[in-house]
């Protein structure tokens, strides 16, 4: 069932709610939480499916806000509202609201969305693109518990990262970092499996992704050893080699799915790696509404100290070695023949 509202107010919007699941019998009951999608038309189809697959999981009330460009002076100072209500079958298993915004409503968007939120539900605010610098104080983002963005959708991903760590708060989490939630398990599998020290790592990927990023800060905050970022031509992450005293352990997935995994004195396996799609991303993200603790720790290690000498390189002895310039990656120095293993605990993020 789907109703259209132009020009209206969210008190005929929760009238329209009402009506709606009178006429097909479904009662208010049975979602978990209320999911804001704040999205540009462009987007708005590829999110709001998404979180339609999602809901199978996780049932909840789904408002998708959209705010349109003004394109005259006249227009910016008419506000207006449009609503799209939609129950039953062509909103799967919870509700969604399609919310349109006009004029000077843009820009108090927290006062449409707040008497629309589910009472004593907790409140999820996702931005597929374009999200603000600080989403905790952001006005939508200021109602809710879990906020989730994707610097991968950034024009810039690595200085996003810099400034998602400057103005990170309890609740903030990215979709970039849950991309890479299968390759921290296997790594941490595989370390479970040895009994060695991790001297170095290498991480492998495309240049422009900040799960890449992610994934060496998590090891490098983690393990405390010296971690290279190096660039392939993808698709996405490709490979992570861990030196140890025992021998290498490498991850390799080089065509996006499959994936092997090979341990010094050990048969290599074959692992599924496949690259997820935004809805098993969504759904990983409302499984927990509780801060990620490891998300901000791996976020405030800090870009520029990846890529950094070991002890025993010429830049690494009683120098302190010069920050590689945020955005690029650079050749890790090559080691000496003498160079010293500065003992480090194996550690598996939990």
């Amino acid at each position: 069932m789907k109703t259209d509202l132009t020009d209206t107010t969210a008190s005929k919007i929760n009238k329209a709610l009402v009506l709606g699941r009178r006429a097909i019998g479904t009662p208010a009951i049975g979602m978990v939480l209320t999911l804001v999608i704040v999205t540009d038309e462009e987007n708005a189809y590829d999110a709001l499916k998404a979180a339609s697959d999602a809901a199978h999981e996780h049932p909840s009330r789904t408002l998708v806000v959209i705010k349109r460009v003004s394109r005259s002076p006249r227009d910016r100072t008419r506000s207006r509202l449009d609503a799209e209500v939609r129950l039953g079958a062509d909103a799967g298993t919870g509700e969604t609201i399609v919310l349109r915004l006009y004029g000077d409503v843009v820009d108090h968007a927290q006062s449409v969305v707040l008497p629309l939120l589910l009472p004593d539900a907790p409140v999820v605010v996702w931005w597929p693109v374009n999200a603000p610098l600080d989403p905790a104080k952001d006005p939508l983002g200021a109602l809710a518990q879990r906020r989730v963005t994707d610097t991968y959708a950034c024009e810039e991903p690595i200085r996003e990262l810099v400034a998602r760590a400057d103005a990170y708060a309890p609740g903030d989490t990215d979709l970039s970092w849950t991309r890479i939630t299968p390759w921290r398990s296997m790594l941490a599998a595989a370390l479970d499996q040895v009994d060695c020290e991790v001297q170095s790592v290498e991480v492998e990927g495309e240049e422009f992704n900040p799960s890449c990023e992610l994934l060496a800060m998590w090891l490098a905050d983690r393990l405390n050893v010296p971690v290279r970022r190096t660039v392939s031509s993808g698709p996405g992450l490709t490979a992570v080699r861990l030196d140890t005293d025992c021998g290498p352990v490498v991850l390799d997935r080089a065509d996006g799915s499959l994936a092997n995994l090979s341990i010094q004195g050990q048969p290599g396996r074959a692992v599924a790696l496949k690259r997820r799609e935004t809805a098993e991303l969504i759904a990983e993200e409302l499984r927990r509404l509780d801060p990620d603790d490891t998300y901000a720790s791996a976020l405030r290690y800090g870009v520029d100290r990846l890529n950094a000498p070991a002890k025993g390189d010429p830049a690494g002895d009683g120098a302190v070695a010069e920050a590689v310039p945020v955005g690029t990656v650079a050749k890790a120095p090559a080691k000496d023949a003498g160079q010293e293993k500065t003992p480090v605990r194996k550690a598996a993020a939990k």
